[in-house]
C-alpha cells in the first residue's frame, strides 16, 4: 500500500510538472558540471487571459497589451560551496537594450523591464551583455502565481507596525489596505497588492507617510512574501493542501526547457535560494534621473555597482 501510495503521489507530480509551460532558451549559456550559474526570475505584468474584474484589481480597466518584467532577480548558485545569493535589478533601470526584434519600436536605450516585451530572450541577452551575467535558466510568473500560491497555503501571517496602504495621489494602484496594526494573516490579493506597491504608505501619529523608497522599498517587500510563502509551504505538510499548491500554479508560471523538477527542487531546499536568514540578498546600485524625454528612470551607480556584481558572482 505504501509503494502504491508513493508510486500514485509520485505520477501526479509528474503529471502536474508536464502541465508547466517550457520554451527553449537560445540566450541560456549551458553551466559546466559543478559549475556556478545563473537563474534568471522574473515577475512578469502580462495581462493575458484576466477577466474585467483582475484588471481593475490590477490598475486598469481593460487589458493591458504587451509584457513588462516587474520583477527581475537572478539566482546564484554555487553547487560546491553548496550556497545561493539573490540579486534584484530595479525594473526602472535605464540600460542599453539588446536581442529585441527591429519591429517591436523600442528604442536602445529604455528601462530594463521593457527588454520583456517579446518575451525572456531579450532581457537575458540584456542582462548579459549589460552587467556580464550569463543566464542558464529562467521562470517567469505572471501576477495570478502569488495571489494562487498564498490562496492555497491558506494565507501568509505578516507583521505590520503600522498600517499600510499604496496612495499614488489618491489611487490605490495595487490594492494594498491593511487597516489595522499587528499580524495580519494575507490573502492571496493581498500579497499580491503588497508585492506590487510601488506608493507605500503607513500611518503615524495621526496621519499617512509616503515610505520614500519607491521600488527599492518593493523589492524589500517582495523578498518578504517571497519567504512568507516558503516558509508556509515548507511547513505544509498536508499533502492535501500541497497539492493545491502545485496544481493551482501549473499554469501561472513557465521556463526554459531544460530546467528539471529537481533543478527547482535543489532551489527551493538545497540551496535556499529563495528565503532564510542564511540567503545573501542584493540589490543592484542605482540612483533616480529623468531621460531627455521625460521619463522618470533609475541609473545605475558606477563604480559601486560592479563592486557589487564582483561580490555576486564570487569572481575577483
Amino acid at each position: 500500500m505504501i509503494v502504491a501510495l508513493a508510486g500514485a503521489a509520485f505520477g501526479y507530480n509528474q503529471y502536474q510538472w508536464s502541465q508547466v509551460s517550457s520554451a527553449p532558451c537560445p540566450s541560456c549559456v549551458a553551466a559546466a558540471n559543478g559549475a556556478p550559474y545563473n537563474v534568471l526570475l522574473i515577475g512578469s505584468d502580462s495581462r493575458a487571459g484576466e477577466s474585467a474584474a483582475q484588471a481593475q484589481q490590477f490598475g486598469s480597466t481593460a487589458q493591458t497589451p504587451g509584457q513588462r518584467s516587474d520583477t527581475i532577480k537572478i539566482v546564484h548558485v554555487d553547487p560546491q560551496a553548496g550556497t545561493a545569493k539573490l540579486l534584484s535589478i530595479p525594473r526602472d533601470t535605464y540600460v542599453q537594450l539588446s536581442g529585441l526584434p527591429a519591429g517591436t519600436g523600442l528604442s536602445t536605450d529604455n528601462k530594463i523591464n521593457s527588454a520583456f516585451n517579446n518575451g525572456p530572450n531579450g532581457l537575458i541577452t540584456t542582462i548579459e551583455n549589460t552587467f556580464g551575467i550569463p543566464i542558464t535558466h529562467y521562470i517567469n510568473i505572471n501576477f495570478f502565481g502569488v495571489q494562487d500560491a498564498v490562496n492555497a497555503l491558506g494565507g501568509i501571517s505578516l507583521n505590520f507596525p503600522y498600517p499600510v496602504r499604496d496612495d499614488d495621489n489618491g489611487n490605490n494602484n495595487s490594492g494594498l489596505s491593511i487597516t489595522t496594526a499587528g499580524c495580519q494573516v494575507l490573502n492571496g490579493a493581498q500579497a499580491l497588492a503588497l508585492s506590487r506597491s510601488r506608493y507605500y504608505q503607513y500611518y503615524a501619529n495621526g496621519s499617512w507617510h509616503p515610505d520614500g523608497t519607491a521600488d527599492l522599498g518593493r523589492i524589500t517587500r517582495q523578498n518578504v512574501v517571497i519567504s512568507a510563502v516558503l516558509n508556509k509551504a515548507k511547513s505544509t505538510y498536508n499533502p492535501l493542501r500541497l497539492n493545491t499548491l502545485l496544481s493551482s500554479m501549473v499554469h501561472d508560471f513557465s521556463k526554459d526547457d531544460g530546467l528539471t523538477e529537481g533543478d527547482l527542487y535543489s532551489l527551493v531546499e538545497r540551496y535556499h535560494a529563495f528565503g532564510g536568514s542564511s540567503l545573501q540578498t542584493f540589490t543592484l546600485p542605482t540612483s533616480p534621473a529623468t531621460t531627455s524625454g521625460g521619463s522618470s528612470v533609475e541609473v545605475v551607480d558606477q563604480p559601486a555597482a560592479q563592486q557589487m556584481l564582483t561580490e555576486f558572482l564570487g569572481t575577483s
